[in-house]
């Protein structure tokens, strides 16, 4: 279907657009019925920007609610999370949908702070095109920036919205210059303030040259007639945008008409701004207010004609179960079912709940589904496949969850007591299941370690973990095997700190403490072991005595035992439990504690006795030689090392640099990505990176990304603390 055609049959839909019929549906719960009656739109931004309190205007201007929340209380309809409520600003993804003349529009909240990326990717995964809020206060950032090229490369269809504009240190031109600087030439203002004392009055609408006047306080605004200063003052504007507009026409005539002082249709122009701004290609800026509402009714008329429904959308790659492609998915309420877990939280009496979005089929009460969750093991989520039944749907208000009886394909909905699904997985048909593309997930790379209070935590700590972590793909769980540490690889200290508190809110006791760096131990000069192990009990003893070389290895050369007894000194069936015991040895460390490596042992002596001699006794002479060699030479002490890569803007490369010379590392390349970007790979200690996704963003006001790949282990400096 085109866009022209989508919008038209959402246009000629009857349906219930009273304020009473509105809250009615409200209080039931929205099940749209048509894909070409939904709209899915998320709204980003950096914190602070004016998202939640932009749908909280939202609400109140559709009726839903009758008072505005307050983030500083707690009290919006979005930030319903305890975690969102203590930092004051979005740490999840919040669906909050509403009805727009009989199109249902399902605003998705996604979380500007660059810790809690992850529910952004799945906001914007779920959605069909994205709403940019920028505060005319605090203009715009690197960060927003870096996200509409990611929106462009995914084909999200983009508006702007310019929050705050009745600050008394608003600056709108400003923040505008600044949106077309750093989002490009398509960026033009569809509305414009009408200046008034104290702020914005009204905003003109630069194609309809109305004036909608908020300045009475009135749900609905006045609208009447531009007058002739106020049209003088937007006639530039209002040109740049007809030009705009124009040039993405596919009516090739319509600029020549112009330029020759044709006066161009109004419905020519708006038809043919929705169809750019559906594909893509057109970007409409509009000014609003949270505070009086500035805006709200001209933003809710291009959420639902501009933006595109779900049927214009391209669905995810699928497979098989087996990993082969599926057939190509169409978003239509008849199809095959195909729905993805975009958000997993629990609740305390309604258990797992799971926020979908629906992209074929339809989901209905007392169905049987199969949930599958594939590709995504080296985060801590092994791949399950398990049949389950729909018993309740609801459509989410924020905390508020609405029954509904189905949600169909392009829609949105949560699922109570789905009890294996994890964000990400698949909900498909029992009878042929399927498995949607997963969506790219950044790297955790600030690691916090653990501890229970007590050993009766523990239990507790694991089966919280394994609750948070399945609604969390960001999180990666880690027992380290060398260092024993329960290590939670978060994406910064916020993220940390929302994980902590959401354990301890489910009364796991715990505490934090150092990170300790898994170091190796090695020798460094040769050296000679003698193991006496020769012990008389009464009945049977124990007699062992072998005398060991030992000789440092290359990096990375592992291993080595060599046998050079003669004589048969030591019968042969010991000998596998000396090289045993060494073994058992080198895992526990001979200095420090840490394993040894890079090793090679020599056995060229030692006794055994016909009665008293036994695996045990050899396995722990074997052990006591290798203890005795380290005491009589040198160890050393080897650190991590990996192979980073930092990708950040060329005004930081300098400082990026100067910052890892102090981190003893030691760079290897730079490469310039002609976009204002270049990646600077280097090799430096674990040690040096514990912290690194914290202070990398500092350095770059919150740009700079880098990865990470363990390279080699090498000695460490004098002085070193592996803590």
């Amino acid at each position: 279907m085109s866009v022209k055609s989508t919008r038209e049959s959402a246009r000629a839909a009857g349906g219930r657009n009273g304020p009473d019929s509105k809250r009615a549906d409200q209080a039931a719960g929205i099940a749209a019925q048509d894909p070409a009656r939904i709209r899915n739109v998320a709204l980003v931004g950096h914190s602070g920007a004016g998202k939640t309190m932009l749908i909280e205007a939202l609400l109140a201007a559709n009726g839903v609610i009758t008072r505005k929340g307050s983030i500083a209380d707690g009290s919006t309809v979005s930030d319903s999370d305890p975690a969102a409520v203590h930092q004051q600003r979005s740490v999840t993804l919040s669906l909050v949908p509403l009805m727009v003349d009989d199109v249902k529009v399902n605003l998705l909240d996604t979380p500007g702070y660059p810790d809690f990326i992850g529910e952004l990717r799945a906001g914007l995964r779920a959605s069909d095109a994205a709403l940019f809020v920028v505060s005319a206060v605090d203009g715009i950032d690197a960060t927003t920036t870096a996200l509409w090229g990611e929106c462009a490369h995914m084909g999200l269809p983009r508006a702007v919205v310019i929050t705050r504009v009745d600050h008394p240190r608003a600056d709108y031109d400003g923040a505008l210059a600044a949106c077309q600087k750093a989002f490009g030439d398509g960026v033009l203002p569809l509305y414009v303030p009408v200046p008034a004392e104290g702020g914005a009055a009204g905003l003109l609408g630069l194609l309809s040259q109305e004036v909608t006047d908020y300045s009475s306080g009135d749900p609905a605004p006045e609208v009447r007639p531009a007058a002739s200063e106020e049209l003088a003052a937007a006639g530039a504007a209002r040109g740049a945008l007809i030009e705009g507009i124009i040039a993405e026409s596919e009516d090739e005539t319509l600029m020549d008409r112009y330029l020759e002082g044709e006066d161009i249709d109004t419905g020519v122009l708006a038809d043919d701004l929705e169809t750019a701004v559906a594909r893509g290609s057109f970007f409409p800026v509009l000014p609003t207010s949270a505070v009086t509402g500035l805006g709200t009714a001209e933003l809710l008329d291009v959420l639902v004609r501009a933006f595109p429904a779900p049927l214009e959308g391209k669905l995810p790659d699928t497979t098989d179960l087996a990993g082969e492609p599926g057939g190509r998915l169409s978003c239509d309420p008849d199809g095959p079912l195909a729905a993805e877990v975009v958000r997993t939280s629990n609740d305390p009496f309604l258990g797992r709940i799971c926020l979908v979005r629906v992209f074929s089929g339809t989901l209905r009460e007392d169905t049987p589904v199969h949930v599958g969750g594939h590709g995504l093991a080296d985060r801590g989520h092994q791949d399950h496949d398990t049949d389950e039944r729909v018993t309740h749907i609801y459509s989410p208000l924020g905390a508020s969850l609405r029954p509904v009886p189905f949600s169909v394909a392009g829609d949105m909905c949560a699922l109570a007591k789905l009890g294996s699904a994890e964000t990400g997985d698949t909900i498909s048909a029992r009878e042929s299941p399927l498995l949607l593309a997963t969506w790219e997930m950044p790297e955790p790379l600030l690691p916090v370690a653990v501890e229970a209070d007590s050993r009766s935590d523990e239990d507790a700590l694991a089966r919280s973990l394994g609750r948070i972590a399945a609604g969390d793909p960001t999180l990666r769980v880690e027992r380290n095997a060398e260092t024993h540490q329960l290590v939670l690889w978060c994406m910064g200290e916020a993220h940390a700190e929302v994980v902590l508190d959401r354990l301890r809110e489910q009364g796991v006791k715990l505490h934090t403490v150092d990170v300790v760096t898994p170091l190796r131990e090695t020798f460094a000069a040769p050296a000679t072991g003698h193991g006496r192990h020769v012990k008389q009990s009464g009945g049977h003893g124990q007699y062992a005595v072998c005398d060991i070389q030992v000789e440092p290895l290359d990096r990375g050369g592992g291993f080595e035992f060599v046998d050079k007894t003669v004589g048969g000194v030591i019968p042969g069936t010991f000998i596998p439990s000396i090289e045993k015991g060494v073994r058992t040895q080198m895992d526990r460390g001979v200095s420090a504690g840490f394993p040894v490596v890079d090793l090679r042992v020599t056995l060229t002596g030692g006794k055994a006795h016909s009665v008293d001699s036994s695996d045990a006794a050899f396995q722990a002479a074997g052990a006591l030689a290798l203890r005795e060699a380290a005491a009589a030479g040198k160890i050393q002490l080897l650190e991590p090392v990996s192979s980073v890569s930092i990708t950040v803007a060329d005004e930081h490369v300098g400082t990026v640099m100067s910052d890892l010379s102090g981190r003893r590392g030691r760079l290897t390349g730079t490469t310039s990505s002609g976009e204002g970007l270049t990646e600077i790979s280097a090799e430096v200690p674990d040690q040096e990176l514990l912290r690194y996704a914290v202070e990398l963003r500092a350095l770059t006001a919150g740009t700079g990304r880098f990865r990470r790949q363990y390279l080699r282990h090498d000695p460490v400096p004098p002085n070193f603390s592996p803590s």
